[in-house]
């Protein structure tokens, strides 16, 4: 039988004294972002705890900058006899896309992971105004 939740705490993570991070979609804890305006660029700041720097990728792609972390934990627990106390696995990913403009290359980004978070500097650049390509059609007379 499952227990409902109060005030939004899992009574069963309490019972096992285990704070469950639920990677769904609507998890608020995974990939929060700050995105600071500096005077060169943005800088990026992006929490991902528990992830390693080799679960994190960043591509760009059509103006847009893709941050994915996938992640396959296993907390075994054993006792003395080598009986499982408790198993719990957790194998998923996450995801979130910034548009940073067409100008951008992945040169121009700098990334760095330290500490279960990943900062990013992307330097501002002007677009370049569209220019009008005028094809004039030619009249005899």
């Amino acid at each position: 039988m499952l227990m409902p939740s109060i005030f939004g705490e899992n009574l069963i993570d309490d019972f096992f004294d285990f704070p469950f991070v639920n990677y769904t979609a609507g998890n608020t804890e995974m990939m929060k972002t700050d995105i600071k305006d500096t005077d060169n660029g943005y800088e990026v700041i992006m929490n991902l705890p528990g992830a390693r720097k080799e679960d994190v990728k960043a591509e760009l792609k059509d103006g847009y900058l893709t941050i994915n972390v996938t992640s396959n934990t296993n907390n075994d627990e054993k006792d003395e006899n080598g009986k499982y106390i408790r198993r719990e696995r957790f194998t998923g990913s996450c995801s979130r896309s910034f548009y940073v403009g067409d100008q951008i290359t992945q040169e121009d980004i700098k990334a760095k992971f330290e500490n279960g978070t990943l900062t990013m500097i992307i330097p501002k650049k002007e677009a370049k105004p569209a220019v009008e390509d005028k094809k004039y059609i030619a009249i005899e007379g």
